[in-house]
């Protein structure tokens, strides 16, 4: 009975995030020659939540539709982006789109969400490098979006001051996070100094560069803790 009864809620699970699509949106413009592309991904029409996720490193995702006809995109293996669909479900919805840390860029991003989920919450969510934009964008975007999630903060994180904010921000980190551009120690001080709230994974397995997406620095072997934990923050 137990074995049935785990092999539904397997299909379930399975089920619902594989009903998220993929959708690319080029359309967006925020001045007369440049254009914001992201890559929609939801269940339905009214998510509860909408999540904008910004790969690290270069940052730069370009999702576009290759001569093939299929969507295409760079940064694929990141933490965030290989976790859009995992983060999809009823309630929330993810736009995938280049790390950046232009007001104008990440405003008309914002308001076409806006437009198109005019009852939904939005979040800004960073990981390693793409935290610069999230850190960087908090003040002007303060009180317009619901939240910021920082996750595997640059060591830069140490010194921002978040208490001056009305949006939520929420930092997550793996306390064995090897990259030391990223160390445990700067989100640790951070949350001790400023009382940002924290997130410690702890777990899964590491492998390759250390400041890559499949060491513990990516949260590799555990993106599902990972993001229910931001997701129930994001909630409560």
């Amino acid at each position: 009975m137990r074995l049935i009864v785990f092999a539904i809620l397997s299909f379930t699970s399975l089920y619902l995030h594989a009903s998220c699509t993929d959708q690319l949106i080029d359309n967006v413009k925020y001045s007369n020659e440049f254009t914001v592309p992201y890559i929609l991904t939801s269940q339905n029409q009214s998510p509860q939540y909408v999540l904008i996720l910004m790969p690290g490193g270069a940052g730069t995702l370009n999702p576009h539709i290759n001569n093939e006809g299929k969507l295409q995109f760079d940064f694929a293996g990141n933490f965030l982006i290989r976790s859009r669909n995992r983060f999809c479900d009823s309630q929330f919805a993810t736009a995938s789109t280049n790390s950046t840390e232009s007001p104008e860029r990440m405003g008309a991003l914002i308001n076409d969400l806006g437009t198109r989920f005019p009852n939904a919450k939005i979040c800004m969510v960073g990981t390693s490098r793409s935290t610069y934009s999230t850190m960087g964008l908090a003040e002007k975007f303060d009180g317009k979006i619901d939240c910021i999630v920082h996750t595997a903060s640059m060591n830069q994180i140490a010194r921002f001051d978040t208490r001056k904010f009305k949006s939520r921000h929420l930092m997550v980190h793996h306390k064995n996070d090897p990259c030391h551009l990223t160390t445990y120690a700067s989100t640790q001080s951070n949350h001790e100094r400023y009382k940002t709230p924290l997130i410690t994974m702890d777990g899964g397995s590491s492998t390759g560069d250390a400041c890559q997406a499949f060491s513990y620095h990516g949260f590799h072997d555990i993106e599902q803790q990972t993001i229910d934990k931001i997701k129930a923050w994001i909630k409560q």
